[in-house]
């Protein structure tokens, strides 16, 4: 005899009662009531499934009482726990059903992160819409499957959808997904965006969730010790600590001590069982009351839940971390343990009408867009000799009196990048993060979806390198982050090779949401920076250290004065000539016209400034070389992967046949003055002279 199945009917027939009374039980719903009780009272004694019978029971009792959503600090109730477990179970159902589907995924850390997944969902963001960026965002079958039960998505959509061609819902969660506000995938980096969240939101927690494994990036330890230094007591970070990772458990790949070393920094550390609801239920409490951000260990069990995936977890074997189950064994497992009951449907759709919060849209603006909220002031002109990251801390300075928006961080070099300019009058709104570029980059992207404009500065050589993951992850989620660097090229000079960025283009023209920019002047500078600010996208802004005149027409006024206006993928024609086209970039701007002006008697140079490298000026380039059948291009920075190769390809694209010199670095070059290694790379003056002159003969 099924009991499950007559308890069910009778508590189907006791609903349907309950959505008739009129506020007076009328027989026919005390009779349900009565009958169902009676068929509860023996589930329990007959059943085989005791929890289930407990569920029917605790349900019925509370049938005429609303579900209560339980506040921070008060125990759970019994009823609370059982619909805790209920939604878990479900959402385990959807992450097999799902891998299953797609034959592809990551089962087990998404069923190891499932119940605090599911409490925090279920109590928290329901109610509030906080914030939350899982860090590890390979457990993307867990988010999707909790995101559905709370009614943010539809269910039946991601499981047949989940990592299908043209579906929003790819391997790795992503911010097309109602619910999700940073899109994750190489791990450490959204630790450090939900800093981001957790500075400008100082009134409400943010919560972000971190694998054990993931712990190993040096990116978790940056971003650890930047909450400590700003006291954001408002994020609390729970660690999937399942203790197992990829190739085998955390032991035997890399052991670490994840208590001592948040203890270290001054975190709050609370250990708890990640498969008890209460006991993390009261860990949370604790956390709403530290003033530090604190760290929930969450001991667990990867494939926690999925009764064939669950004892490879307890014996630390990696087995579930990647691959999908077998169809046999995924279905087994969806009509036995994993089946969802009349019962348990009934009671997650009762929930659901508890639900507060609803997710905003997915939305993404539209790239360069004007943002119309951002005052650019007035450009700051000069006609002294200058710099241009001098020009850039100015213009910063100035965009931040004028919005309270703009933001600025520094990895150690606020001196030098020129951000310490802003610091002075606006200290509260400029951070250190250290030497840490990796939390920089990130934290920028974080605090670019909370409605700030970030300005993030280092050596060129750092951001495009150590920081290149995050920026590209910033790229993905099409962020607004204004990556300025300076010390580029060769003009950092004694410092040598390791830190002269010549390859640092290169690492941002293949990414789609961030444009490269190189201004040519102190005076261009002061414009382009206000343009970004102005404009929304990821920008890449590469300028040099040494001092130089700025750029002049030829009765001898600035060139980039306060008429002229910046546009992007506009290039500038300085000089009109008729022999030989220059296309330069940067500093080497300077020294191109320099030369033109020079041999102008001899050679007749048509002079192009280019500034943003992913978009040349076709019709400018074109239309010159149409006159004159000849290229030259100068730069700072190697000829495989910056201007060359951007006005090369341009050139070949329009079915133009001319003769090209390409003059750039062509190897790595030691310590000397800026002038010396520029000669030494020939593309100083004299080697552009020289190419101007072999090129016409």
């Amino acid at each position: 005899m099924n009991w499950e199945k007559r308890s069910s009917r009778l508590l189907n027939l006791n609903i349907k009662a309950r959505k008739h009374d009129t506020g007076n039980k009328t027989q026919i719903y005390t009779l349900c009531c009565v009958l169902c009780s009676v068929s509860c009272f023996l589930l329990i004694c007959l059943s085989k499934s005791l929890f289930t019978a407990k569920l029917v029971l605790l349900f019925i009792i509370n049938l005429e009482t609303k579900m209560e959503i339980p506040k921070i600090g008060e125990s759970l109730t019994e009823e609370q726990v059982v619909l805790l477990k209920v939604l878990s179970k479900s959402c385990r159902n959807s992450i097999v059903n799902m891998v299953l589907n797609s034959q592809s995924g990551h089962p087990g850390g998404a069923c190891s992160a499932m119940d605090y997944l599911a409490l925090v969902y279920a109590f928290i963001v329901s109610q509030t819409g906080e914030d939350i960026i899982v860090s590890n965002g390979h457990i993307s079958p867990a988010v999707y499957a909790v995101l559905a039960e709370m009614g943010y998505i539809d269910r039946e959509d991601v499981i047949k959808n989940f990592r299908q061609l043209g579906s929003i819902f790819e391997g790795h969660i992503t911010r097309h997904v109602p619910g999700v506000v940073y899109g994750t995938g190489p791990l450490g980096v959204g630790v450090s965006v939900a800093t981001g969240y957790a500075l400008t939101k100082p009134d409400k927690k943010v919560f972000a969730v971190v694998g054990d494994g993931e712990s190993q990036e040096g990116q978790v330890y940056e971003m650890m010790n930047f909450a400590n230094k700003y006291k954001l007591g408002n994020y609390i970070l729970f660690m999937d600590y399942n203790r197992v990772q990829l190739t085998g458990s955390l032991e035997e790949t890399m052991p670490i001590d994840p208590k001592a070393i948040f203890e270290a920094a001054n975190w709050n550390v609370i250990e708890v069982d990640g498969h008890d609801f209460e006991e993390m239920w009261h860990a949370l409490g604790e956390a709403y009351k530290s003033d530090k951000p604190t760290l929930l260990l969450g001991k667990t069990i990867m494939g926690k839940g999925v009764s064939f995936m669950e004892p490879d977890g307890q014996a630390m074997k990696s087995t579930w971390h990647g691959i999908p189950p077998k169809p046999e064994q995924a279905e087994e497992e969806l009509a036995g343990p994993l089946k969802i009951t009349d019962e348990e449907k009934t009671m997650l759709e009762e929930f659901r009408k508890e639900v507060k919060w609803q997710p905003p849209e997915p939305k993404v603006t539209e790239q360069l867009s004007v943002l119309e909220n951002i005052d650019i002031g007035k450009p700051n002109i000069t006609t002294e000799n200058g710099d241009c990251r001098g020009a850039y801390g100015n213009a910063l300075l100035d965009l931040a009196k004028h919005n309270s928006e703009i933001v600025a961080m520094t990895a150690d070099l606020g001196g030098s990048v020129k951000t310490a300019v802003m610091k002075k009058e606006f200290p509260e709104r400029v951070y250190e993060v250290g030497i840490a570029e990796q939390q920089m980059i990130s934290l920028a992207g974080g605090l670019s979806f909370c409605g700030k404009v970030p300005f993030a500065s280092t050596f060129g050589a750092f951001t495009s390198s150590r920081a290149k993951d995050q920026a590209r992850v910033n790229d993905i989620n099409a962020a607004n982050v204004k990556m300025v660097s300076t010390h580029c090229g060769l003009s950092v000079g004694e410092d040598g090779p390791t830190h002269q960025a010549i390859d640092d283009m290169g690492s941002f023209l293949g990414m789609f949401n961030t444009y490269v920019l190189e201004p040519s002047d102190p005076n261009q500078t002061d414009h382009i920076i206000r343009y970004i600010a102005s404009h929304y996208g990821n920008f890449y802004v590469r300028m040099g250290r040494h001092k130089f005149d700025p750029i002049t027409k030829e009765d001898g006024s600035v060139f980039y004065d306060e008429n002229y206006k910046y546009e992007y993928g506009k290039a500038d024609l300085l000089r009109e000539g008729e022999q030989v086209t220059v296309v330069a970039c940067g500093s080497m701007v300077k020294f191109a016209l320099n030369v033109a002006d020079k041999i102008k008697d001899d050679v007749s140079v048509d002079l192009i400034a280019v500034s943003s490298l992913k978009k040349i000026d076709t019709d400018l380039l074109i239309t010159s070389l149409e006159k004159t059948g000849r290229l030259i291009t100068v730069e700072d920075h190697n000829a495989l992967s910056g201007l060359a190769t951007q006005v090369n390809s341009t050139v070949a694209q329009e079915g133009l046949s001319v003769p090209i010199n390409n003059l750039a670095v062509r190897e790595y070059q030691l310590s000397g003055k800026p002038m010396e290694l520029y000669a030494e790379a020939g593309i100083g003056e004299d080697a552009i002279e020289k190419a101007c002159r072999a090129i016409i003969n």
